[in-house]
């Protein structure tokens, strides 16, 4: 298989011969070997893995994105990603910046939810007048 992953402003990564991946949606892990069927998944902050033809695994800490395979090229594109070769270290990567990420993305929802109910009420108070 053919590996992309596509981060919103630049290519990641492009990886040729891969031999399987090991990805995590909400309703958990999955693995894609090269003739399984064409599919789309949605993509949950994980340790994204894949094994090259070597049989040599690669670990990605990957934020929230999708995931589609279609004949022998798979595409994934994700707000954020990063190599490294400690698991360990690529799984608190994984808790802290993405975690974090969707506190300050939930902040910033809860403070435009404010500021759009407040419009409201004030153009609703002036068509009163």
């Amino acid at each position: 298989m053919d590996l992309k992953i596509l981060l919103p402003c630049r290519v990641f990564a492009e990886i040729k011969n891969v031999s399987s991946i090991v990805a995590e949606t909400s309703e958990g892990s999955f693995g894609l070997l090269p003739q399984r069927i064409d599919c789309v998944a949605a993509l949950v902050p994980c340790i994204f893995k894949y094994e090259t033809d070597s049989k040599i695994s690669h670990y990605l800490a990957v934020d929230q994105g999708i995931l589609v395979k279609v004949g022998s090229e798979v595409v994934v594109s994700v707000r954020n990603a990063f190599g490294g070769t400690d698991i360990g270290k690529l799984n608190d990567s994984v808790e802290k910046e993405f975690t974090k990420v969707e506190d300050s993305e939930r902040d910033a929802r809860s403070t435009m939810a404010k500021i759009e109910s407040g419009f409201l009420l004030n153009l609703q108070k002036f068509r009163k007048e």
